[in-house]
């Protein structure tokens, strides 16, 4: 855009057009010398003259330093005095007549809006090569950049209402849920302190639950493009980043998820524990399992990434088995694991829009308990997932006694007991096409009533009673025995 186009008219000084305007400044100082830098285009409605000798001072002030232009005003004078002119003519400072029909504030503004937007070309540039070289401390250094360059305040979030990256001073904490209840995105986000825009870092993930956002001061609609494509740009070197966070392919994360494939699998406690220290927790610590899972909106891998966000800070090891993510935190002293656990699962609600998480949280065992506090953690985990809330936690201290009591047993002794009377029964229906061991599980689920256990089978009571009889010979146990009847009850919790 042209100075014309402002609606200014050149009076002196064409040669001196090819000056790049840095900023503008409007003043009637006398001597404005020691508040310019250089760059400036100075709006000046002349109120500074009193005499033809003030010109040559004023002007003078201008060219030492280093200004771009001067615009004079018409009201006062109709037009710039012929002293001014010559002064500028001297001093080689373009001089532009600005009709009394002409805010000073109109050409602010529109001056100001057309540097923004060559900045923000120029920053795209920069990002699009910084996306390329991003590592580290990358975002702190590429914030700073739009903050400095572009004034551009911006944060970016995690779904949790953690702040990655960003200035000291976050964002009201209402921008998480503002974010993860979007209709859609970007959003303007109206606050007591201010707008604010907030942007998907990843537009296509499945469930903003497990995705960053950035946060801007301001309003995105009243940029222009130039600075809305800034935004993508950015978008795009945090989505970067996070994949870099990602541990799933360091070898680190590897041995994660095979320690967790290890422990499910019932492998032996020498093997856990010595699987430990090579992900990084050591065997000498006492430790915590979590447990989650989510209904399909929720990949295994976001489900995972999820998880260890949940756990930010905890230093997790974390794993994927049959859609359920497990991780294993570090257990310090006086830590309230769950109450953090809670905070952060209720502040994903707004973002799983229909689908379900649960979360179930062990108590604190040392390296060879790490088997039953998984198991307890899964239990609990299915116990959450029962409840009727969209993000359901359920801790150690909401489980039966019964499987406290299991998960403090070494896991030889779980393992066998478990073998010796389902593994019968595991056999004869695969070999069989039977149905035994479910016959049993709702057999004590309804406390040996025939009646109710052949309804909820679709059975007779005469197939059901046969079925019985013969997890009774294969299992030698008699079910009509309160003992036997705890027994399979403990062994069935143990799968």
């Amino acid at each position: 855009m042209t100075m014309a186009d402002l609606g200014l008219e050149l009076v002196t000084g064409e040669e001196e057009l090819d000056r790049f305007v840095r900023w503008v400044v409007t003043t009637d100082m006398l001597d404005p010398g020691r508040y310019l830098s250089g760059g400036e285009l100075v709006l000046t409605g002349m109120q500074w003259r009193h005499d033809p000798a003030d010109s040559e001072v004023f002007v003078r002030a201008l060219a030492q330093a280093g200004v771009a232009g001067l615009a004079a005003g018409d009201a006062r004078y109709g037009g710039a005095p012929p002293d001014v002119v010559e002064a500028c003519r001297k001093h080689r400072i373009p001089l532009f007549r600005v009709p009394e029909d002409v805010a000073f504030a109109a050409v602010t503004e529109q001056i100001t809006r057309n540097l923004s937007t060559g900045r923000a070309a120029d920053l795209t540039a920069i990002l699009d090569r910084h996306r390329q070289l991003v590592s580290g401390a990358g975002l702190g250094s590429v914030l700073e950049l739009i903050e400095r360059d572009l004034g551009m305040r911006c944060w970016v979030m995690s779904s949790t209402g953690r702040a990655v990256a960003g200035p000291a001073a976050p964002p009201p904490v209402e921008v998480t849920t503002a974010f993860l209840s979007a209709r859609r995105l970007p959003s303007a986000f109206p606050h007591e302190s201010g707008r604010f825009s907030l942007f998907a870092v990843d537009e296509h993930r499945t469930s903003r639950a497990a995705d960053w956002f950035l946060v801007f001061e301001g309003d995105y609609t009243e940029w222009p493009e130039e600075r809305r494509a800034l935004a993508g740009e950015l978008a795009a070197v945090v989505s970067l980043e996070r994949a870099r966070q990602d541990d799933r392919q360091s070898a680190e994360g590897r041995l994660a998820q095979e320690l967790i494939e290890l422990i499910v699998s019932d492998g032996k406690p020498t093997e856990i524990i010595s699987r430990l220290e090579l992900t990084g927790l050591g065997p000498a610590e006492t430790y915590i399992a979590v447990a989650a899972a989510a209904d399909d909106t929720l990949r295994p891998g976001e489900l995972r990434v999820l998880l260890r966000e949940i756990l930010y800070g905890r230093r997790p090891a974390a794993g994927v088995v049959d859609d359920e993510a497990i991780a294993l935190i570090p257990a310090g002293p006086d830590t309230p694991v769950i109450d953090e656990i809670n905070r952060a699962v209720t502040a994903l609600e707004p973002g799983l829009r229909g689908s379900r998480l649960s979360v179930g949280v062990s108590g604190v065992v040392d390296g060879e308990g790490l088997r039953g506090a998984v198991e307890e953690a899964r239990y609990a985990r299915r116990m959450a997932a029962g409840r009727l809330q969209p993000a359901s936690v359920v801790g150690h201290d909401e489980l039966a006694t019964h499987m406290l009591l299991l998960a403090s047993v070494p896991d030889e002794v779980r393992r066998m007991f478990r073998l010796r009377l389902l593994d019968p029964l595991t056999t004869y229906d695969q070999d069989n096409r039977a149905d035994l061991v479910h016959t049993l599980e709702t057999f004590l689920e309804v406390s040996g009533s025939w009646t109710k256990c052949a309804d909820l089978l679709h059975v007779h009571v005469n197939t059901l009673r046969y079925r019985i009889q013969r997890i009774e010979e294969l299992t030698a146990r008699d079910l009509s025995r309160l003992e036997d009847r705890v027994d399979f009850f403990l062994a069935l919790a143990l799968r």
